[in-house]
């Protein structure tokens, strides 16, 4: 690693940990030449997942979007913000673990239902009426319907 100060190509590490909930290390470098010290990032790093969405249209996934959907969802709901990362996290690993570079929005949306229906019903329905595109009251109600059936079978 070339030192920032003196332009010496040549560092040696010093000290190593894990940052960022071991997605990353963080190390402390001394150059050779003058002795200056500095901290370097090393990350892990992925080829870009696109999302095709519903009109065929190709985007970046942006983990900030589920994020701002469970938020919207969850709101004035007893569901915290460190779970509604945590929910996001365990999304964007799940993608990454199918190994797939495009991902339809559609799938996604099925993956944030899935989670919001373990955690709060309230947020499910919001997101789901969103998401589904409620058109009427009865798609409503039978939304509703399927989910206390499902819970009262899983009781």
């Amino acid at each position: 690693m070339k030192c920032l100060k003196c332009g010496h190509p040549d560092s040696k590490v010093v000290d190593s940990r894990s940052a960022d909930d071991s997605k990353s290390i963080r190390r402390r470098r001394e150059c050779l030449s003058c002795g200056f010290r500095f901290t370097t990032y090393e990350r892990i790093e992925l080829s870009p997942l696109y999302v095709i969405k519903r009109d065929g249209s190709r985007e970046k996934f942006d983990r900030n979007k589920v994020i701002h959907g469970l938020a919207r969802a969850c709101e004035k709901r007893p569901v915290s913000m460190a779970k509604i990362e945590a929910i996001a996290n365990e999304i964007e690993f799940e993608l990454w673990e199918k190994s797939e570079e495009e991902i339809p929005t559609q799938q996604i949306g099925e993956m944030v239902m899935e989670k919001l229906r373990k955690i709060d019903d309230v947020a499910y329905v919001r997101f789901a009426s969103v998401y589904k595109q409620f058109k009427d009251i009865d798609t409503f109600i039978t939304e509703l319907t399927n989910m206390l059936e499902a819970r009262g079978k899983n009781d």
